[in-house]
């Protein structure tokens, strides 16, 4: 990782409650500004409202230049959403575009739901600005009866590139490996999704089911966790995931030595690895180690790993990632895993 994009990690991202989870990875004390990024306890919200979003996003005209006679005519019907500390571009869109404000969607409506039991876990900017978040969070690291710790969060997450509508989120944070797993493998709908149109609006009542959500991922997760440790997964079955996940190609060659690597990386992961060898020969212990090594294994090309990570997080990667690979578990073991029949 260069240090530009660790600079920017550690002055663009706020890390609450790491007297729970520890400081994030990309940590340096030496970047750090006269205020740290990291907080033992929850990150407050006027902290999130000056350290990261004390900026506006401004529409601004396009401009073209005239062919004929070279001077600037403007271009109908769009405009450009720039920063207004720096200028920078962050999206081109219609005038039909709506820019959902940080502070207003983010953090205000967040705030004004957030009771004693609820806080800020973290917040950031990705992207160069043009992506941002906010967690809430519980207090406390929740563990499960198979000796599984985890986080339960809701993410509210929006855009000013297009790549984003206005989402929240419910979602985990796995703690011994630092990882965002899905709060609910066998359900979809989780979350709230409002686009950037004309007259788009958040009403509170929905962003209060939202947050509610939270209250509801620790007895859900854990049930997950339960049902997929419950599930035996033998040497063979192993195996026969790992034909699913990495084929292996017939002939020699390039894909064939990948292939070759990525089985290596997962049997050790499998059997050495404590974020994954705890859990071998169950179905969370498959679910552990395709979550793991994306996370923390994986080549990453045309973005650092943790920005990577992150926008997988915000944008549904991540429950992709964990659905599917419970997809191919069930398949290889020729039953399912996570429905009430399981």
């Amino acid at each position: 990782m260069s240090k530009e994009t660790l600079e920017w990690l550690n002055a663009n991202t706020l890390i609450g409650y790491t007297a729970a989870r520890g400081t994030a990875w990309h940590y340096r004390a030496s970047m750090q500004d006269e205020e740290a990024n990291h907080y033992p306890g929850p990150v407050p919200v006027d902290d999130v409202r000056r350290r990261l979003f004390s900026w506006e996003a401004l529409s601004r005209p396009i401009y073209v230049e005239d062919p004929v006679t070279g001077g600037l005519s403007t271009v109908p019907e769009r405009q450009a959403i720039v920063r207004s500390d720096t200028g920078h571009v962050m999206g081109i869109f219609s005038d039909a575009y709506e820019p959902h404000p940080y502070v207003e969607w983010l953090v205000n409506t967040i705030s004004r739901l957030l009771d004693d039991d609820l806080s800020i876990g973290s917040a950031g900017l990705l992207k160069g600005g043009a992506v941002a978040w906010v967690s809430v969070e519980v207090p406390e690291n929740i563990t499960t009866p198979e000796g599984v710790e985890f986080r339960p969060h809701l993410i509210g997450a929006t855009s000013f590139d297009g790549s984003l509508a206005t989402t929240f989120k419910r979602v985990v944070t796995n703690v011994v490996c630092d990882n965002t797993m899905a709060a609910g493998l066998a359900e979809h709908g989780q979350q709230l999704k409002i686009k950037h149109s004309k007259h788009s609006k958040l009403r509170l009542n929905e962003a209060r089911d939202a947050l509610n959500i939270v209250y509801q991922v620790a007895d859900d997760f854990a049930e997950q966790v339960k049902r997929l440790c419950e599930t035996s997964v033998s040497d063979r079955q192993w195996a026969a995931f790992l034909d699913e996940f990495a084929p292996m190609p017939d002939e020699r060659g390039r894909s064939r030595s990948l292939a070759e690597n990525k089985r290596q990386v997962f049997n050790r992961m499998w059997r050495h690895d404590d974020r994954v060898s705890p859990w071998a020969g169950s179905g969370w212990g498959v679910v552990q180690a395709v979550n793991t090594y994306v996370h923390h294994e994986q080549t990453v090309r045309g973005a650092c790993r943790a920005e990577r990570n992150a926008l997988r997080t915000v944008t549904g990667g991540v429950d992709d990632l964990d659905r599917e690979t419970t997809r191919l578990l069930e398949k290889v073991l020729g039953r399912p895993v996570l429905s009430p029949s399981a």
